[in-house]
């Protein structure tokens, strides 16, 4: 099989000190999960991790998702605010090779739909290469609640079903390609990938998951 067909390889990780410990039921990752399996038409796999908001703890799992696991991409959830607990943007720079800014911008003008204290998140996206290759991961901060983690990821619409805020995740696929990933599908009834045309490969010459009826 050729490395760019086989399954997307995908990290997920929660960064909560209550629901590591079992004091409440983690929403973070079943949300990434559940959006993922909608979303994704090509075959994707799933690393997941639930951790405390310990910023070495969150470096040293990101690092293994990607060195050790070699996942393509790493979506993580919570420990994103002002507060003294809240690190997860310090561990994902800490491991960074280069910054992706973008990401963070639309995420934000996404929430401000919704709530003003959306300026207070400090969420950020990140590239890391696999050690001594050309290829790496793309690693997202996320928020914490399904309903926001769906939002970000896929956008908003308005009430005849046009864009009024594009998701991230149209830019995933292409970033994963730039990086040396597989090349990722998606179901364009929930978000459409963007890549510019000479880099659109026909779906009928994809191993996908499951296709579109």
């Amino acid at each position: 099989m050729n490395m760019l067909d086989r399954p997307l390889r995908v990290g997920l990780v929660s960064a909560s000190d209550r629901a590591s410990a079992g004091v409440y039921r983690d929403e973070g990752l079943p949300g990434l999960k559940s959006w993922l399996d909608t979303a994704l038409l090509t075959a994707w796999q799933s690393v997941e991790r639930l951790i405390p908001d310990e910023q070495a703890t969150i470096e040293r799992t990101l690092v293994e998702l990607v060195d050790a696991e070699r996942c393509d991409l790493v979506l993580t959830t919570g420990g994103t605010g002002p507060a003294l607990r809240d690190v997860t943007p310090e561990a994902t720079l800490a491991v960074a090779h280069k910054v992706m800014p973008g990401f963070g911008e639309q995420m934000r003008q996404i929430s401000l739909r919704f709530v003003p204290t959306a300026i207070l998140s400090r969420q950020v996206a990140v590239v890391r290469f696999h050690p001594g290759q050309a290829a790496g991961a793309l690693i997202i901060n996320l928020p914490g609640q399904p309903k926001a983690i769906r939002e970000t990821l896929e956008g908003l619409r308005d009430a005849d079903g046009r864009s009024v805020v594009g998701g991230i995740f149209a830019a995933v696929p292409y970033c994963i390609d730039l990086i040396g990933g597989p090349y990722v599908e998606t179901d364009d009834a929930v978000v459409k990938a963007f890549r510019p045309k000479a880099a659109v490969r026909a779906r009928d010459t994809l191993p996908l998951a499951r296709r579109p009826q």
